[in-house]
């Protein structure tokens, strides 16, 4: 599976984001977006996930048009946004077993992917009560344990630790040997030395 962007631009007001850009991501494939904030890295992933509409150019994601509310597409495309967010009065045990009864997987799978994380002692626990490093590695399995082709990840090192770092960078190295395609915006140096490509916006 692949990302494709050709003559891709975007307009806020009068200035443009970014213009002209072209993408290829192959399979197994590493794209990390660096810039300061405000020089359009989530834009572009949100034009990826087809919840925003680029001014101009074209955009193919996993052979289709993006398209966040086709059902195919966000059983191929993964993502972790911004602005994604948890339901505080659900464990962590109970968001992973709904997102995998969701998507047909095995509901029992919660537990290995909790300890995957180092959740499991935090397994039972209302998310509101994580701390805002446990939260972003919920947020981060509920993109990685769905199924998935392409991976679009925004910030993703964002409030995790030391140890919560060192996990991400293993988690991309373990997506990209999987042969999925990954999208990132990062600051984070281990994840850059992980890309295969890398823009560089503003």
């Amino acid at each position: 599976m692949t990302v494709k962007a050709a003559g891709l631009g975007m307009r806020a007001g009068e200035q443009w984001l970014f213009r002209e850009l072209e993408l290829d991501v192959g399979a197994g494939e590493c794209l990390v977006l660096s810039g300061h904030n405000g020089s359009g890295k989530s834009t572009i992933l949100n034009v990826l996930y087809g919840t925003r509409e680029p001014t101009e150019g074209t955009v193919e994601v996993a052979g289709r048009s993006p398209d966040e509310r086709d059902v195919g597409f966000r059983r191929q495309v993964a993502v972790l946004l911004d602005d994604s967010e948890l339901f505080v009065e659900l464990s962590p045990r109970q968001h992973l077993e709904l997102l995998l009864g969701t998507f047909d997987e095995n509901p029992a799978a919660a537990d290995a992917w909790l300890e995957h994380a180092g959740l499991a002692e935090r397994a039972d626990v209302h998310a509101y009560y994580l701390s805002a490093g446990q939260r972003r590695r919920l947020l981060l399995l509920g993109a990685l344990a769905r199924p998935h082709d392409v991976l679009l990840l925004d910030e993703p090192e964002r409030a995790l630790d030391t140890q919560g770092k060192e996990w991400l960078a293993e988690v991309v190295a373990q997506e990209k040997e999987h042969g999925r395609t990954i999208v990132v915006a990062t600051h984070h140096p281990p994840l850059l030395d992980l890309a295969d490509q890398v823009v560089r916006l503003g």
